[in-house]
């Protein structure tokens, strides 16, 4: 089973609080956001400099006949953290070897990804999704053997996120039952990331690499330790509601019409 999915389902996975007035042991302290590393590409000096902080690594992969041997390099050049391949190319004999080279997890876009690429549950398995999806489709995500989604976010430099991103987490988080995360530009700011706490992002994917200062993992990893919690709030599912009609009512008027 994946250690990075058992840490993001302990995250999402809200804390039950006991009722009554009987006192209770202190509930173990869980992270509050989980912080993921991508890597564009593995020949990074210093790699283990640049993803500290983080809870888990990602390596994008475009040919997946190499994918398991860097893989593999990667994960034991810094095996402090579990390691995920993102694919960015469908493909099929070769995840086996991905899994035996230590594969943690795998992101897959859900359009190009064939069926027959996962049979086994050795690996987590995280769904890109646009952020475009419909309604019906996100729902149906919901009762699909995946793990996590993954909102496909802009990776454009000098990006920043928006009101319109904030809408979309919302939106997405009030209609998945699993764990969600985003990608997110390495310059976030405390309030920022303190609002994707508060729409129920589970974790947060930064780029780090050529262009990015090391040690800035670090840094969020200390601000996101900061956050508070999310205020206690009922939220708010997008679903229809459809009148409710009693027995007694029903019973009427099938008498009314016999």
């Amino acid at each position: 089973m994946s250690k990075f999915i058992d840490k993001l389902k302990q995250v999402s996975e809200a804390a039950s609080q006991p009722m009554g007035f009987r006192a209770t042991q202190p509930a173990l302290k869980k992270p509050k956001m989980m912080l993921v590393a991508s890597l564009a590409q593995a020949n990074i000096d210093n790699l283990a400099e640049y993803v500290t902080g983080a809870d888990a690594g990602l390596l994008q992969i475009a040919k997946l006949s190499l994918g398991a041997k860097t893989l593999q390099e990667i994960s034991q050049a810094v095996p402090d953290i579990p390691w995920g391949g993102w694919l960015k190319e469908s493909g099929q004999g070769e995840i086996k070897q991905m899994a035996e080279a230590g594969c943690d997890f795998v992101v897959f876009p859900v359009a190009n990804t064939s069926l027959a690429l996962f049979q086994s549950d050795e690996m987590g398995k995280i769904l890109e999704v646009e952020s475009s999806l419909s309604e019906g489709l996100l729902r149906a995500v919901n009762k699909l053997s995946v793990d996590a989604v993954l909102i496909a976010g802009e990776q454009k430099e000098g990006y920043s996120l928006t009101w319109h991103h904030l809408m979309l987490f919302q939106r997405f988080a009030d209609l998945l039952t699993k764990p969600l995360l985003v990608f997110i530009p390495s310059t976030v700011t405390a309030n920022e990331l303190q609002a994707l706490l508060e729409t129920g992002v589970s974790g947060v994917v930064v780029e780090v690499g050529v262009g990015q200062p090391a040690g800035r993992l670090k840094e969020l990893r200390q601000i996101i330790d900061k956050l508070r919690p999310p205020s206690p709030r009922k939220r708010e599912k997008a679903e229809a509601l459809l009148p409710q009609i009693d027995r007694e009512t029903s019973i009427e008027t099938e008498e009314e019409e016999e």
